[in-house]
């Protein structure tokens, strides 16, 4: 039996013990002199149903792990698998073609010898399936009459409800504080073992990236440079994508709480938000088929004869539109939360409009600008299939923007998905090269909130 079945199976035992609860608790307020009860009945129906819920989802959960064991193990102690390979990928593969045909995901095995499986396999994936739901139902049941049997009127179910909707919350807000410690404790890891073969001197003051995934022997590090890697990663994402998106991205936020009607705000914003939606791989089709080769017929028109189609220039341009919704997002924010009588008082002394939007808003909404303009940069470095499509893969340490350059994020791709070993210096130069670029929009995104923050307490 799957997990989807026992997994509804659970919330449909815990739905029957939620209207029980209910049915019992409203009996409570029937009988009692006051027609009151500590408790409203719906808390104690959802102490009930969580009673049964809980323990049961755990259950399922954990059955979904062990039961596979439990029926190789089970597979593995029949006489036929005495004919079993000791060990290697001939034994694994007889045992997947049975699992496969006993399971119905394949019609036949491919090889004869793993025929003598099929009906171990079978026997055993019923036998755990009956107890899974057995277990399924007892624990149900015994979670259910645990907390049914502890409903009375004076019983306090809404703080334990309410206890138990806290310990979720909490349970949810770990998820990404857990993750997250997971993702740096990984890239730790890998980030250390490539250090052990290559100096950190050599890879983050080096000027040279040329590593080759399949070499062999000691690895030479004058070969894991990562400054040009850097440099394209700046020179891209934080130097040309930010001259188009900080200017139209504050342009439009200007207009559209300034000078836009309520008609045209209505129907501007949305348009002008739909960029943030676009997926980055169309963007980059487009930067690749449409913006890079406009970018060399106009540097060739202009005297330089070496401009190539995959330029640092088409990248930057069309990451730049892509980020303007982030930083048109969050000037609007900014700027509609300055206190109309800031502007009002300004237009009362004479100022003109636009003295008072460059000398009173824009000031006064200067933190949730630049905190927009952090979010940006920490999203641009970061992005990946324009640069593929559109900068190239060459490792540059050029201020040409005309000429192919490559970022951080490709270098990431291009080493985790070759065909060299994860043991290799240049498969662990991935995961340093991502330590490096986790570090930088970390700290992109904890000065942004910070900013925002500062900004929030000043005018709320």
């Amino acid at each position: 039996m799957s997990p989807a079945i026992l997994t509804l199976l659970a919330f449909g035992l815990s739905l029957v013990g939620w209207l029980v609860a209910r049915a019992r608790a409203r009996a409570f307020r029937l009988a009692s002199p006051t027609g009151r009860t500590h408790s409203l009945p719906g808390f104690h129906a959802w102490y009930v149903g969580l009673w049964i819920a809980v323990p049961t989802l755990v259950f399922v959960l954990i059955w979904n792990g062990v039961s596979p064991v439990l029926i190789r193990h089970e597979v593995l102690a029949t006489p036929a698998a005495s004919s079993l390979p000791a060990f290697g990928f001939e034994r694994q593969s007889l045992l997947s073609q049975a699992h496969a045909v006993a399971t119905g995901a394949a019609r036949a095995v491919f090889d004869p010898a793993a025929e003598a499986f099929v009906i171990p396999f079978r026997a055993a994936i019923f036998r755990y399936q009956v107890i899974g739901l057995v277990l399924t139902i007892v624990i149900a049941f015994a979670g259910g009459a645990h907390a049914f049997l502890r409903l009375r009127p004076d019983f306090a179910a809404r703080t334990h409800v309410e206890r138990a909707v806290m310990g979720l919350l909490l349970l949810a807000s770990l998820v990404a504080i857990l993750t997250t410690a997971g993702i740096m404790l990984s890239l730790i890891f890998e980030t250390i073992r490539f250090f052990r073969l290559v100096s950190p001197t050599d890879f983050l003051l080096g000027l040279h990236w040329a590593p080759d995934p399949m070499s062999v022997g000691v690895p030479d590090g004058h070969q894991f440079g990562a400054i040009p890697l850097f440099w394209g990663t700046i020179y891209i994402g934080a130097v040309i994508a930010m001259v188009v998106a900080i200017p139209l991205g504050l342009m439009s936020a200007i207009y559209l709480t300034q000078y836009a009607t309520h008609q045209v705000r209505s129907v501007v914003k949305p348009l002008l938000e739909i960029l943030a939606g676009v997926p980055t791989v169309v963007y980059g089709y487009f930067a690749a088929l449409t913006v890079a080769p406009k970018i060399r017929d106009f540097a060739q028109a202009v005297g330089i004869n070496d401009a190539s189609t995959e330029s640092a220039m088409a990248a930057g341009l069309v990451m730049g539109v892509m980020i303007i919704p982030f930083v048109s997002s969050m000037a609007d924010d900014a700027i509609a939360a300055v206190p109309n009588d800031m502007r009002n008082g300004s237009l009362a002394l004479g100022a003109t409009r636009a003295e008072t939007i460059r000398r009173v808003l824009i000031p006064a909404a200067l933190p949730g600008i630049v905190a927009g303009m952090m979010l940006a940069v920490s999203r641009a470095i970061g992005e990946t299939m324009i640069v593929v499509m559109a900068a190239g893969a060459t490792a540059n340490l050029t201020v040409n923007p005309f000429k192919a350059m490559t970022t951080v994020t490709f270098q990431i791709v291009a080493m985790l998905t070759g065909e060299g070993s994860f043991d290799h210096p240049a498969t662990l130069s991935a995961f340093a090269l991502g330590m490096a670029l986790f570090l930088v929009t970390l700290a992109l995104n904890f000065i942004a909130l910070r900013v925002v923050k500062r900004y929030r307490e000043a005018y709320e």
